[in-house]
């Protein structure tokens, strides 16, 4: 075991090798004392991880595993001691336990390349002239996404959205089509951007179903989301928020700010990269108007860092609202998501069919 602290919000991390989670699904929803709730879940293949939320400052005072003795199972023991805001810095580092390895993403927010990227298939895919897709099923893991009122969690339905889409793609041998993500586990949106650099990604589509608020009314239908530094409405705003606090809901934050220099660079790629971004939004919801009921203002733009690749054309597909009780029934229909996977399918073809027509014009 491995605990650690973190401020901003104030939480408390720790780190299991993996873990078989049986607790009901409601667990964790609410705590007491210092502890206001808690999550839990995979993070990597072979390493579990619990988020404490903190109620303020506190300290670990002890962190033990207790094996089972004298008819007690074994027992996993955190003691937290409240402290003030200078105390609480001032510990910040200090972790109890060994590290696992290997080491979860906390460890090192340096590495230019996520470890689920094997450079030898790298290697092998140089000589593969097909335009590489990368789908990126949200969420996962420690981190459920959205959760509908019966339980339905978005990052299980986003998962099974992305496995067909790419099933799909892959029988007409077009494209080699990578998933940031294949099983129920915890990626950070930094490593999503990376995977999607790392392979020379040609188009990158992050999936997702939001949920409105209780007391927020109701919305329903598809959306399509466009990097943008200002959001095109105030529900783009929230969305982005929302998205944007993932890898804190994992546990750390893992983002890297670049240089002003590389900003400057950033920029002069990403406005090409825009068009490109826009122009496939655009076809994206011409072929899903066919296949599924659209949001009343189907293409909206915001700040997700998930689609900040410089150099990759980046949407966000919000598949639908898991709030709403019509958008849910088509979410869990299979006969919908054969749909809609194809209506998917036929709009990156399109996309790409008008790149290469454009690319052979002459100038």
């Amino acid at each position: 075991m491995r605990a650690f602290a973190l401020a901003d919000p104030y939480r408390v991390v720790i780190d299991l090798p993996q873990v078989n989670f049986r607790l009901p699904a409601a667990s964790g929803g609410t705590g007491r004392g210092l502890i206001k709730a808690y999550r839990y879940g995979l993070v990597m293949p072979g390493g579990s991880r619990v988020v404490l939320e903190l109620s303020g400052p506190a300290k670990i005072t002890k962190a033990d595993m207790l094996e089972a003795a004298n008819g007690q199972p074994a027992r996993m023991v955190i003691e937290l001691g409240s402290v003030d805001r200078t105390a609480f810095v001032e510990s910040l580092g200090v972790e109890k336990g060994p590290e696992l390895r290997p080491a979860i993403g906390a460890a090192d927010a340096t590495s230019s390349v996520p470890h689920r990227i094997e450079s030898p298939k790298l290697d092998a895919a140089k000589d593969d002239l097909r335009p590489v897709i990368v789908l990126d099923p949200g969420h996962g893991g420690i981190d459920n996404g959205t959760q509908s009122q019966s339980g339905v969690s978005e990052k299980a339905l986003v998962l099974e959205f992305a496995l067909a889409l790419r099933d799909q793609m892959e029988k007409g041998g077009k494209y080699r089509v990578v998933l940031t993500r294949t099983d129920d586990t915890f990626i950070p949106l930094n490593d999503r951007v990376k995977i999607a650099r790392a392979h020379s990604a040609a188009l990158f589509v992050s999936i997702h179903a939001d949920a409105l608020p209780r007391g927020e009314g109701d919305a329903q239908g598809a959306t399509i989301y466009t990097l943008s530094d200002k959001a095109s409405d105030a529900e783009a705003q929230r969305l982005a928020d929302a998205e944007n606090k993932a890898d804190a809901i994992g546990g750390v934050n893992l983002t890297e700010e670049p240089t002003e220099v590389a900003d400057i660079l950033i920029d002069l790629a990403q406005r090409e990269t825009k068009t490109f971004s826009n122009r496939f939004a655009q076809t994206l919801m011409r072929e899903m108007r066919s296949a599924t009921r659209l949001h009343k203002q189907p293409l909206k733009s915001a700040g997700f860092r998930v689609l900040k690749a410089p150099d990759v054309p980046s949407v966000l597909l919000e598949l639908g609202y898991v709030s709403n009780k019509g958008d849910l029934k088509q979410l869990v229909s299979e006969q919908w998501r054969t749909k809609t996977v194809g209506a998917v399918a036929l709009a990156i073809d399109s996309f790409f069919a008008k790149r290469l027509v454009s690319a052979g014009k002459p100038d």
